[in-house]
C-alpha cells in the first residue's frame, strides 16, 4: 500500500459536472467535441467521460497529460474557456476540479474513491500521520486495491488529494459505513473539511495497482518500443496489402495507411494481441528472476517476428504479387 507522494511527470484532472435533467444527449456530445479540442494541446495523453451511476450523481471527465505544465496550459487555455462557455447552458450548478500529479494507466474496472482535504500549513504532518492510520484500517477491508496520496500543486490546486480503490461498490460501501472509519474520522477532526466524490468503474482505467496495492511499475521504453513493433509490422503489412487494390497514390495511400493502422494499433493490435501476447514480460512479477523474464520474453517476440515474416514472405512472393 502506497500513501506517499508519487514523483511522477504526468498530470489527471478529475472533473465532475451535475447536467441538467433532458440535457444528457446534448451534454455528452458536447464533452466530446470538448476532449477532442484538449486531444490537440502539447501533452495530451488521453480523456475519458464517465455518465452518472447509482454511485457516482455527476458526470467526471478525466484529462490527462504528460506533465503539469501542459495540463495547466489546456485548463486555462482561452479554447476551453470558449467551450465552456457555449456549454453553460447544459450545466446543473458548478463544476468541480480535482488535479493529480503521477499515477499510472490500466485497465482495471474498479470504483475509486476521490477526497480533498483542505490542511493548514502548520498540520501537515499531523495530516500526514493520520492519512497513514487511515490507509492502514482500510486495506484491512475486503475488496481494498490500493490507495495513493497527492500533495497540493502549486497555482493550479490548494487542497491535498487522497485516492482508495476497492474491487466492487458493496466492499467499498461497507468501508464507507463502518465504525472503524467513523472511529478514524474522529480523530482526524481537524481535517473534517473535506469532500469526497465516489467514481465507478472508468476511472479506474487511469491508475493501476498490483495486488498488494503498491503502483505497478511500467515497462521500460526499450521494451515499449519492442512491444510496438511487434504490433506494427503485422498491422503495417495487412493494411498494405488490404489497401493496394484501390491502387492509390503513394501520398494517399500513406496518408489513409497511417490513419487506419493508429485507430488499429489503438484499439485492437496493443490491447487484444500484444498486451496479452507479451504482458509477462512487459510486466513481470516481483518475484521472477529479470534475466529469466526477459530471455523468454525475447523469445516470444523473436518467434513471433519470424512467423509473421515467413507467413508474408510466402503471402507477397508465392500466392500473390502486389500491383
Amino acid at each position: 500500500m502506497n500513501t506517499e507522494q508519487r514523483e511522477e511527470s504526468t498530470a489527471t484532472a478529475i472533473i465532475g459536472q451535475r447536467v441538467r435533467p433532458g440535457l444528457e444527449r446534448e451534454y455528452e456530445k458536447w464533452q466530446h467535441s470538448v476532449n477532442a479540442a484538449a486531444a490537440d494541446y502539447p501533452g495530451s495523453l488521453g480523456a475519458e467521460v464517465s455518465p452518472p451511476t447509482p454511485l457516482q450523481p455527476e458526470w467526471v471527465t478525466v484529462y490527462r497529460f504528460d506533465s503539469i505544465a501542459h495540463l495547466q496550459a489546456w485548463i486555462n487555455s482561452a479554447t476551453r474557456q470558449r467551450l465552456l462557455d457555449a456549454g453553460t447552458r447544459y450545466f446543473d450548478g458548478p463544476a468541480t476540479q480535482q488535479v493529480l500529479s503521477g499515477g499510472r494507466q490500466s485497465t482495471d474496472p474498479l470504483v475509486t474513491v476521490v477526497v480533498t482535504h483542505r490542511v493548514h500549513p502548520h498540520h501537515v504532518d499531523d495530516f500526514l500521520n493520520w492519512q497513514r492510520r487511515m490507509s492502514q484500517e482500510e486495506s484491512k477491508f475486503e475488496g481494498f486495491c490500493g490507495s495513493e496520496l497527492f500533495r497540493p500543486i502549486e497555482g493550479l490546486q490548494d487542497e491535498w488529494t487522497t485516492l482508495y480503490r476497492f474491487d466492487n461498490a458493496e466492499h467499498l460501501d461497507a468501508w464507507l459505513t463502518s465504525t472503524k472509519r467513523q472511529e478514524v474520522l474522529a480523530e482526524g477532526e481537524k481535517f473534517n473539511d473535506y469532500r469526497m466524490r465516489t467514481i465507478d468503474n472508468s476511472f479506474g482505467s487511469w491508475f493501476a495497482f498490483e495486488e498488494n496495492g503498491k503502483e505497478a511499475p511500467p515497462p521500460s521504453e526499450t521494451k515499449t518500443a519492442i512491444a510496438v513493433w511487434v504490433g506494427l509490422y503485422p498491422t503495417v503489412v495487412l493494411l498494405t496489402l488490404a489497401l493496394s487494390p484501390l491502387g492509390m497514390p503513394l501520398w494517399l495511400g500513406l496518408l489513409v495507411g497511417n490513419l487506419l493502422s493508429s485507430f488499429i494499433m489503438s484499439f485492437v493490435t496493443m490491447p487484444y494481441y500484444v498486451n496479452r501476447l507479451l504482458k509477462r514480460w512487459l510486466r513481470p512479477s516481483p518475484d521472477e528472476p529479470a534475466t529469466r523474464t526477459n530471455l523468454v520474453g525475447l523469445g516470444i517476440v523473436a518467434a513471433v517476428m519470424v512467423f509473421w515474416g515467413v507467413v508474408f514472405y510466402l503471402v507477397t512472393t508465392q500466392f500473390w504479387t502486389l500491383p
